[in-house]
């Protein structure tokens, strides 16, 4: 099987255990795959054979997604405070959610975006193997607490980004692991407070986790975006702000984690400017 069109395959299942078990299955497998140069088609047969016991959803864009959550618009999602079990259990569903939408996006940049290298895709075949593992450590803790992915409403703000860039892999790199997954990279410290204080641990070792993985998430996106930079000839710190207001991406907001920055590969002039 053509790893590209397998990463769509994946992207099409809707139950979010199963996609994220074949996420990580078809990492596993991808070193022995090869990449066609051209995107596959966004709508594979109905018939094609799945290696997993997943539905494909036929006749949709991708991604595939479950039923729940109800996804509303960001402002009508409730606030979250981790110090009661309710509260701590929406957060919870909220971080994984964030996590389901990450496996989508890093399948997404492997099948949407052609000619690209071959390590570009095995990149991002890699990130959506570690998103899935995320999502799979919330989804088992959420459900010893009593709740499933899916009993609380989410937004859908992720994805949208994904539209946006859908037709330019330059401003996917910009704008989605630069940017929203970068603000991943502020937040994680914080809600780890918050949870050590409501005293969940596994919780906080989860966070851990994730921030590990995300830096070099995050590092990966600031490596090809640098380099479809030099492939087109374009000044990458100069070019990031144009691709902020023609894509609508969110604004950078303080605190920065300026440490996790670095080390996911933000330049020093572009450290110096989030400092000032």
């Amino acid at each position: 099987m053509e790893l590209r069109t397998r990463a769509l395959q994946v992207l099409l299942i809707a139950d979010p255990q199963a996609k994220a078990a074949a996420a990580r299955e078809l990492h596993a497998a991808a070193t022995a795959m090869t990449a066609a140069p051209a995107a596959p088609s966004p709508l594979p047969a109905p018939e094609v054979s799945l290696d997993t016991a997943a539905r494909l959803v036929p006749d949709t864009e991708p991604p595939g997604r479950p039923a729940r959550p109800r996804l509303v618009a960001a402002l009508q999602v409730a606030s979250r405070s981790p110090y009661t079990p309710e509260g701590r259990a929406a957060l919870l569903h909220a971080i994984a959610h964030i996590e389901f939408n990450a496996i989508n996006l890093a399948l997404d940049a492997v099948w949407r975006f052609p000619d690209m290298p071959r390590a570009y895709y095995l990149d991002w075949l890699r990130v959506a193997a570690e998103e899935a593992l995320h999502f799979t450590l919330l989804d088992e803790h959420l459900r010893g607490l009593g709740r499933a992915y899916g009993d609380f409403d989410a937004h859908d703000g992720l994805w949208t980004m994904a539209m946006r860039t859908a037709g330019d892999v330059l401003a996917r790199m910009a704008l989605v692991p630069r940017t929203l997954e970068a603000r991943g990279l502020d937040a994680t410290p914080p809600l780890q407070a918050k949870f050590a204080k409501a005293g969940d641990a596994r919780a906080v070792e989860i966070l851990g986790v994730i921030l590990r993985d995300e830096v070099g998430h995050v590092r990966i996106g600031n490596h090809w975006y640098r380099h479809l930079c030099r492939e087109r000839g374009l000044d990458p710190v100069a070019l990031y702000p144009e691709l902020v207001e023609r894509h609508e991406a969110p604004k950078l907001r303080p605190p920065f984690n300026l440490e996790a920055r670095g080390a996911a590969g933000f330049s020093d002039e572009e450290l110096a400017y989030l400092r000032s």
